[in-house]
């Protein structure tokens, strides 16, 4: 018997959206789509909760792509059962399995080509008895489905069914071949009778549309699985007609049954059975999802059709058309998979030209908007992790990050690596190193998931239903390592993961801000998108690429490093103990930590001064330890900014805004030793250009401006803090260029 069909809208009815969490209220649109219904049938139900908001069940349904373990309506039909349903069907105590001829939801794939409810009927125009040639449409109908040596099945007696009170068919012949038919009909002179035999006019006859074995008339003795019946009483025959051209079902032979049907020989070129199966469930789902309630019943590929040129009850079983709609299945299929990818039309420029949409308002200023996805990428010992709080604070606070001004607002750090309280120290210790006040940390949300981390895919829809409703700008995840689906070098995978970001954009409107690593290997040589590790899907996939790369510091750097930080120190000390402290020192004096100093020593106590000392050691070494870095980048939206050159003094990255480090090269590709060669060879040269430009400078301070003897050079240096001879003196005048006049005997 046929199976009853479970109304998964039904089951609807029995669900309240609004006893729903938000993970259950999507799988109920997974199941939806899964099970072919529309976006409409998910919103109409979904406006029962006062969560609802117009348009977000359309925003939602474009980001489910299927998987290979989807959620099916099976998952509505358990739910709708929890809440007291019951299919039809039911009786206590009653039930049975299940099989293929069953339908679950009427499985209705593909999306609504077109709508029933704005279908113009087409007209079919029955061949006036003067034009009507019976045997011209059945040799027309056999020509058409199967070869010549291929045998055909066709029913021309029936039999009365006392209990279904109407007639039936007999299994009738199967022994004939479509070219023995074709050439007896030729030669019937216009009698179909006396080739398949008489048959009762009040009842019709039937054919078979897929060839036989000659044994028999079941599914087992189907040679070619070729053709499926489409035939549905539940539409006006102009509605059919129309519908079936609209669409463009890949029809062999559409014939009028003679009743209130037509019956349509749909190509479906299965090479067994069982893709048979699955071609017509697809075929039937995009017919019911259209409007059109498919006979069930057909299914089968032994199934038999009405006979063309034949009279049932006094109408005609004719031929209406052949070869309609797309030539096979593989075009038609291909067809209907381009109409339903849920992908928006084309839209022509001329119709928005003077209405452009606006653009997203920039989140990091000149870098990223919101909304957008931004890629920090660099090696170890960076500060990634720190960049990114760094980041954090600065839209918490609508402050600047780097040479950066932010827009405040809310961001969500996403903790996948450290424990909770080194995660929350970490921020704290950054509030003070920049010396902000913590007035807007009500703005800073940290998911901490170390330990509790899962594939993107799984986490974002759980990050989506967290922070839907929270109206975050950004959302900061670090490190993706932790998180990422796949091989990281197959460009196919890392484009699946992705797409994990651009989800979380869309559904949250909020910038996704990550941080990768760099492959192994010196980066020097290298664009600054080819260097995180993987495929190069990481750096062309986010709308603004932010990449860290090391750079080689040298000894004559630190130490100018050095001598600024610690003449700064005693400044500071000088500030706080000295009450006429700007008058202690000149401006040539704050530039040299040598007579800074000597000035703190006559300024401060003793004790005071024993302080300063160990600070100055202490501040050296932090300097020594700072690692230098440079910032290049890559964007969608804005202009490529210059070269940004920081310090890492931990634990937050400086702008170098002395130009020091506007020189240095990044770490090469050279060899370790080779390096070393070159650093020697580098450093040997830098220092006797210093030597040089110290010199002329000193020529041209040390006496006010005029002319100097060599023993005010000697002062002057020894003032610096280096005890330099006047023999000394006198071979560097002639080493760099200068030469003692005999009668002043000034430089």
């Amino acid at each position: 018997m046929e199976r009853p069909e479970i109304d998964i809208l039904e089951c609807l009815n029995y669900i309240s959206p609004a006893d729903l969490d938000y993970s259950e209220w999507v799988s109920v649109g997974m199941a939806l789509k899964e099970g072919g219904y529309s976006a409409a049938d998910w919103d109409n139900w979904s406006r029962a909760d006062s969560r609802y908001h117009t348009g977000e069940c359309f925003k939602k349904w474009t980001t489910f792509h299927g998987t290979s373990n989807p959620v099916t309506v099976g998952t509505i039909v358990q739910m709708a059962k929890a809440k007291g349903w019951r299919p039809a069907f039911y009786s206590a105590g009653e039930g049975y399995e299940l099989d293929w001829d069953s339908s679950l939801g009427g499985k209705r794939d593909g999306v609504i080509i077109k709508d029933t409810g704005w279908l113009e009927g087409k007209e079919i125009v029955e061949p006036p008895d003067s034009k009507w040639s019976p045997v011209s449409d059945l040799v027309r109908y056999i020509d058409t489905l199967f070869e010549s040596t291929e045998n055909v099945g066709y029913v021309t007696e029936s039999w009365f069914d006392d209990t279904k009170k109407k007639y039936l068919p007999t299994k009738g012949n199967w022994d004939r071949t479509a070219g023995e038919l074709i050439q007896a009909l030729n030669q019937c002179k216009g009698d179909i009778g006396a080739v398949i035999g008489d048959y009762k006019e009040e009842v019709g006859a039937w054919i078979r549309f897929n060839p036989l074995d000659g044994n028999g008339v079941k599914n087992e003795n189907v040679t070619d699985f070729r053709y499926a019946l489409v035939e549905s009483d539940s539409m006006e025959l102009e509605q059919q007609n129309a519908l079936i051209r609209e669409l463009e079902l890949p029809v062999a032979c559409l014939v009028h049954s003679g009743k209130k049907s037509i019956h349509a020989i749909v190509r479906i070129d299965a090479p067994n059975y069982d893709e048979y199966r699955k071609r017509v469930d697809f075929l039937y789902g995009i017919l019911k999802k259209n409007g059109m309630q498919v006979d069930t019943q057909n299914k089968n590929p032994s199934r038999l059709s009405r006979m063309p040129g034949i009279v049932r009850n006094g109408k005609k079983q004719f031929l209406i058309d052949t070869n309609i709609g797309k030539s096979n299945w593989q075009e038609w299929k291909e067809w209907i998979d381009s109409i339903s990818d849920d992908l928006p039309d084309p839209e022509t420029l001329t119709d928005i030209w003077g209405n452009l949409p606006e653009l997203s308002p920039p989140l990091i200023e000149g870098v990223l908007r919101q909304g957008h996805k931004m890629l920090i990428a660099g090696p170890s010992k960076a500060g990634k992790s720190y960049a990114l709080i760094e980041l954090c604070c600065a839209i918490a606070e609508g402050k600047q990050w780097l040479q950066w001004k932010c827009t405040k607002g809310k961001v969500l750090y996403v903790n996948l690596e450290l424990d909770r309280a080194s995660c929350l120290h970490r921020f704290k210790d950054i509030y003070e190193a920049l010396g902000w006040r913590p007035d807007n940390i009500g703005n800073i949300d940290i998911w901490n998931l170390r330990g509790k981390s899962a594939p993107m895919d799984i986490l974002a829809p759980k990050l989506i239903r967290r922070a839907l409703k929270k109206n975050y700008i950004a959302i900061v995840i670090d490190p993706i390592y932790k998180v990422i689906t796949g091989d990281e070098n197959s460009a196919d995978q890392m484009a699946k993961f992705c797409n994990q970001f651009d989800l979380v954009c869309t559904e949250l409107g909020a910038a996704v801000i990550y941080c990768h690593h760099h492959s192994k290997g010196a980066q020097g040589g290298k664009k600054s998108m080819d260097r995180a590790s993987g495929s190069g899907v990481f750096a062309r996939d986010p709308d603004a690429l932010i990449d860290v790369i090391q750079l080689d510091v040298t000894d004559a750097v630190y130490e100018q490093e050095q001598n600024n930080a610690v003449a700064q120190l005693c400044q500071r000390y000088l500030e706080r103990y000295v009450t006429d402290w700007d008058d202690a020192f000149s401006q040539d004096d704050a530039c040299s930590q040598r007579r800074m100093l000597d000035i703190c020593q006559t300024k401060l106590s003793s004790r005071i001064y024993s302080e300063l000392q160990r600070d100055a050691e202490a501040l050296k070494q932090t300097v020594k330890n700072r690692t230098a870095w440079r910032i290049e980048g890559t964007l969608r939206e804005f202009p490529k900014f210059s070269p940004i050159n920081m310090w890492f003094d931990y634990p937050i990255h400086r702008i170098d805004d002395s130009g020091i480090l506007h020189d240095l090269d990044s770490d090469s590709a050279q060899p370790s030793w080779k390096k070393a060669v070159s650093k020697h060879k580098k450093s040997a040269a830098e220092t006797a250009a210093n030597k040089k430009q110290e010199f002329e400078a000193a020529v041209q301070n040390c006496n006010m401006g005029e002319a100097p003897t060599v023993k005010d050079l000697a002062q002057w240096y020894s003032s610096t803090g280096k005890d330099v001879p006047e023999r000394t003196i006198r071979s560097w005048v002639q080493k760099f260029g200068f030469y003692i006049d005999k009668n002043s005997g000034k430089v």
